[in-house]
């Protein structure tokens, strides 16, 4: 643990004037009490819900028995904190601010843990869990740059009496609503919120990419993972349940980020 901590601080450091890209996924989260959607513990969401559920197709055909799903993610969401790990980068975009240095985080996850903690140059690329929006494009508060704040809504009927003609509707349009995250069947251009072509953009300008809990199953991650390589650009990945290097120039360090991030904050001053 305390090499790795080494290693990791002194990689931070050479970042100098240069940008850290940090990547993470819901690996980070786990630890604040939120399941990974693909990790090997076995209550990752996707082995044991349909990756179908989270379409708009499935919206589409039974958006009823979709946003029962979706509620009760939200609220298991709504009741974590941010832990350590989070904490902690918030710490290493001060340190690395003050030094000269620029940090930018782009996250896989739709929960506000990051936000929370005070990151504050953050991309959420997948959407986020505090937002719907309508399900009709074009519509004020739909596709391309429309949301509402999830707060704002009253799912009070729906909860009481789960049937469509309970499920809150656009007050523009009167079209349904949808969760403001990104579908299976969707591209990152769907919505100007996720900022992909800001993220994209990340890919050619970093110095350093730390990788934390992710399982790298995304569009997001294979771009980054593919672009520094080619860039020759110092790559990490955080991950306690880390096997064999499987991308050349990805180094795996092997610990929970909880405690891994925290080390080395301290080490770092």
């Amino acid at each position: 643990m305390q090499q790795l901590v080494e290693d990791l601080a002194r990689s931070l450091t050479a970042v100098g004037d240069g940008l850290l890209l940090v990547v993470t996924g819901a690996g980070i989260s786990q630890a604040s009490g939120i399941p990974t959607f693909r990790g090997s513990e076995p209550g990752a969401v996707w082995k044991t819900t349909d990756t179908a559920l989270a379409t708009f197709d499935y919206f589409q055909r039974d958006p009823v028995g979709q946003w029962q799903w979706y509620l009760k993610r939200f609220e298991s969401v709504r009741g974590a904190r941010p832990n350590a790990a989070h904490d902690a980068l918030v710490q290493i975009e001060s340190w690395l601010n003050g030094n000269g240095g620029e940090f930018r985080l782009v996250t896989q996850n739709i929960d506000t843990l990051h936000e929370e903690a005070g990151s504050r140059d953050l991309i959420k690329v997948h959407g986020t869990s505090d937002r719907v929006r309508c399900s009709r494009p074009g519509c004020a508060y739909g596709s391309p740059r429309g949301s509402l704040d999830l707060s704002q809504i009253d799912f009070s009927a729906f909860l009481a009496a789960p049937d469509r003609a309970n499920l809150p509707s656009c007050p523009d349009c009167d079209a349904l609503l949808r969760a403001h995250v990104l579908f299976f069947d969707e591209y990152y251009l769907e919505h100007l919120d996720y900022r992909f072509a800001e993220a994209e953009e990340l890919a050619d300008e970093a110095h350093t990419i730390l990788f934390v809990g992710t399982s790298f199953s995304v569009g997001i991650t294979d771009l980054y993972l593919r672009v520094g390589q080619q860039r020759a650009v110092p790559m990490f990945a955080i991950d306690p349940a880390a096997g064999p290097i499987r991308w050349p120039g990805l180094e795996s360090l092997a610990a929970p980020a909880e405690k891994l991030l925290p080390a080395v904050c301290s080490l770092l001053g």
